[in-house]
């Protein structure tokens, strides 16, 4: 392996402050807390009790809109933070 390639990664690896990883968490941090609140409230989840639920009931749940903000938040929002942050150093 190449002295350019190590020193590269190296660069890489310690260029990331603690905000970026903080930054970085935030996505995937929400999403859990998504899928914690669907499993202690599983009642709110029309996928789990489907009788009686209407057509919003299916279409809006909470804790699987919070996934989606997470994942959201994770795949849009954090790279141009990151970005950011980057040319900031």
């Amino acid at each position: 392996m190449s002295t350019e390639y190590v020193s590269q990664l190296k660069e890489s690896v310690a260029r990331r402050t603690l905000r970026m990883v903080a930054i970085e968490a935030l996505g995937p941090l929400t999403m859990l807390g998504g899928v914690v609140w669907a499993i202690a409230q599983p009642y709110r989840v029309a996928l789990f009790h489907p009788v009686g639920k209407g057509f919003y009931d299916w279409l809006v749940e909470p804790p699987l809109l919070v996934v989606a903000i997470g994942l959201l938040f994770a795949a849009v929002i954090v790279p141009g933070i990151l970005e950011d942050l980057r040319s900031e150093q």
